[in-house]
């Protein structure tokens, strides 16, 4: 079975903010091929999208899966559709609250 991917405004809104900080920190080129890596990885999640650890915990359903241990990925899935929820950077919490410490090394 393939699964459709899909991503909630939060989740875009999430790689809108990592591409303006990327693009100010390293350049638009950079950013560009940052967040087009990060999404690669998600439209992935098509065909095996149980992975990850699932944390009912905070959400029913919620997963999260690291992507190169700097972002964290939220996601849950309905049915045949796989829908990205948010995509966490540093120490960004799930709560919205934007503790990202401006660490030049950081990406």
């Amino acid at each position: 079975m393939t699964y459709t991917i899909v991503y909630a405004l939060e989740a875009r809104l999430d790689l809108a903010d990592l591409f303006e900080y990327n693009a100010g920190k390293r350049g638009e080129d950079f950013a560009g091929d940052y967040i087009r890596k990060i999404m690669d990885h998600c439209n992935r999640f098509d065909l095996f999208p149980k992975r990850g650890t699932l944390r009912d915990d905070i959400e029913p359903g919620l997963r999260l899966v690291g992507y190169r241990r700097k972002a964290t990925i939220a996601f849950r899935i309905d049915h045949d559709t796989v829908v990205i929820t948010r995509v966490l950077y540093g120490g960004k919490s799930l709560g919205g609250s934007d503790d990202m410490e401006d660490d030049d090394d950081f990406f």
